[in-house]
Formats: structure tokens, C-alpha cells, sequence
């Protein structure tokens, strides 16, 4: 059973950066592709980036393109997202995601999910 948890959330000011991180563990990391998803009150839940599991292909959300920035440790068995130049628009509870085989943007096509991890961004 694959168990994922995310940390690094919190409040920060419009234009800055945060890091968020979703640890990984039950099944083997490197034959999984992760995903981030965000969901903001009263909003649907929704793709923002993912990673594939072998060769490091990415993919991102048309509005985070540019700012945020995936990324995965396989010997740290942790995935990243770098999210840099944040708007209040940002602001959601994100979401870190697994699933094997190919990178997809429906988040009930993922397997497993975290708890989740707050990012405010104020204005």
C-alpha cells in the first residue's frame, strides 16, 4: 500500500516562493509517476504538474506554467514542487498523487492520494 505525505505548506505573500514536499513510501517510488493537484474552496480539484517515472518527463497546468517546477529524488524517495513568483490565485490545499505507468491530468485516474497541504498566498 503506498502511503504519501505531503509537508511545506504555508502562508506567504504574493511574488514569493515555496516548496512543498510529498514523502513516499509502501511500493517501489521509481515505478510510479506523481502527481500535484490544488483545490481551492468551493472549487473542483485540479491538476497542476506531474512526473513520469523513468525518464523525468514533466507536465504542468497551462497556469503554472513558467513559475512552478516539479521534480522527484528517487534515493530520497520524495517529490517536489518548486512554486516561485505565487498569486493569490495559487492559493489551495495541495494535493500529492501516484499512479503507475503514463502521466494523465484526471485526478481520479491517480491511485493514492495524501492528506494534503495548505498554501495560503495573501495579496
Amino acid at each position: 500500500q503506498v502511503q504519501l505525505v505531503e509537508s511545506g505548506g504555508g502562508l506567504v505573500q504574493a511574488g514569493d516562493s515555496l516548496r512543498v514536499s510529498c514523502a513516499f513510501s509502501g511500493r517501489t517510488f521509481s515505478r510510479y509517476v506523481m502527481g500535484w493537484f490544488r483545490q481551492a474552496p468551493g472549487k473542483e480539484r485540479e491538476f497542476v504538474a506531474a512526473i513520469g517515472w523513468s525518464n523525468g518527463t514533466t507536465r504542468y497546468a497551462d497556469s503554472v506554467k513558467g513559475r512552478f517546477t516539479i521534480s522527484r529524488d528517487n534515493t530520497k524517495i520524495t517529490v517536489y514542487l518548486q512554486m516561485n513568483s505565487l498569486k493569490p490565485e495559487d492559493t489551495a490545499v495541495y494535493y500529492c498523487a501516484a499512479r503507475p505507468l503514463a502521466i494523465v491530468v484526471v485526478p481520479s485516474l491517480y491511485d493514492y492520494w495524501g492528506q494534503g497541504t495548505q498554501v495560503t498566498v495573501s495579496s
